[in-house]
């Protein structure tokens, strides 16, 4: 019988609830409580008499310590019956084993400068960038993959993270706004390589996405390049645009105006080589995306995860029969031995 009850309450301990919601109704229970108690307070009258003597009380019986008996048990029966209603239930976890999944972990540096308007790619370069960031995200599943943006100034749009869906919602949110206009890319790369300085995965990669020349910021590109290799990290670099092509941006007020591409392919070229990654070219959209589809050839590193079994076990029954147990124990005791006018 210990055994019963120390695994009773040690199930109470693991409960939770399908619909927590319903246990607000035990509120109930408190004008209940006080319309019994209002109710007994009416039931006494008084009389006034010279001498009290003939109503000397009696001695206290049982019947009188257990007056209250009904009122409580009720109580409980509504209360295990709200109890079974809100579904309690508890779980049970297995380990079945050990999988094998591969991933990196990857951050994205893009440019989101005024030039990255230029409609050389389809509808625009930071719309193509953006879907196709997107697509080649989507493939890989196992990744830990963030993005950062740039312009004049970096920041982080998105840390590293699994969950790509709410990567991808993020990736549709992307313009230049707050950041002022430039291209900083010393910036965007350091802030890139600090959100990989401490992972743990054997292989770390920066993509870096630019297409014109550093003339903003306070990290020196270089300078970023070697914190990358420091930290082990390689940075695949991609020039968008062609160098010297003209391309037209949409300018309210003016229409379609031709400006030149201007790329540092030098300096992308370095940032590559310093760290141990390459260098691509993209002048439009097809090839941006046989860039990304050539970096998802990429090398990966194996990561050990668990296999959990979780089910849930329903829990009502034992607080249903309680509450039917409790029912019956107030009848019995309400037309049984604590009848007012018993026959």
């Amino acid at each position: 019988m210990l055994n019963v009850f120390v695994g009773f309450f040690k199930m109470l301990g693991e409960m939770k609830f399908a619909h927590p919601h319903l246990l607000w109704l035990l509120l109930i229970l408190l004008p209940y409580v006080g319309w019994y108690i209002w109710k007994r307070h009416r039931q006494h009258t008084a009389i006034t008499v010279s001498t009290t003597e003939p109503f000397a009380r009696p001695p206290r019986t049982f019947r009188y310590w257990l007056r209250h008996l009904p009122m409580v048990l009720r109580c409980l029966t509504i209360a295990l019956l709200i109890i079974a209603l809100a579904r309690p239930q508890t779980t049970d976890r297995q380990v079945n084993g050990k999988s094998i999944t591969e991933g990196i972990d990857i951050m994205i540096a893009l440019d989101v400068s005024g030039s990255m308007d230029m409609m050389d790619f389809k509808p625009t370069r930071l719309e193509a960038c953006k879907q196709i960031a997107a697509e080649f995200v989507k493939k890989r599943e196992n990744d830990n993959i963030g993005l950062v943006l740039y312009a004049g100034e970096a920041y982080t749009l998105c840390p590293p993270t699994t969950d790509h869906a709410y990567f991808q919602e993020l990736v549709k949110t992307v313009n230049r706004d707050p950041l002022e206009d430039g291209t900083a890319i010393g910036d965007g790369l350091g802030l890139a390589v600090s959100h990989l300085s401490e992972s743990k995965a054997k292989s770390k990669v920066v993509i870096l996405l630019s297409d014109g020349v550093n003339n903003a910021g306070y990290i020196d590109p270089r300078a970023a390049a070697a914190m990358a290799k420091e930290y082990g990290i390689k940075v695949y670099t991609i020039s968008c645009g062609t160098n010297g092509r003209m391309a037209g941006i949409k300018i309210p007020g003016h229409g379609v105006v031709q400006f030149p591409t201007e790329l540092d392919e030098k300096l992308l070229k370095e940032i590559a080589s310093e760290t141990g990654g390459r260098y691509f070219s993209a002048g439009n959209e097809k090839k941006l995306r046989e860039v990304y589809a050539e970096i998802d050839k990429m090398e990966t590193t194996k990561r050990e995860q668990k296999t959990v079994v979780e089910w849930k076990n329903e829990q009502y029954l034992p607080f249903l029969i309680l509450a039917l147990c409790c029912f019956i124990l107030e009848l019995i005791a309400r037309f049984g031995f604590l009848r007012s006018n018993p026959s």
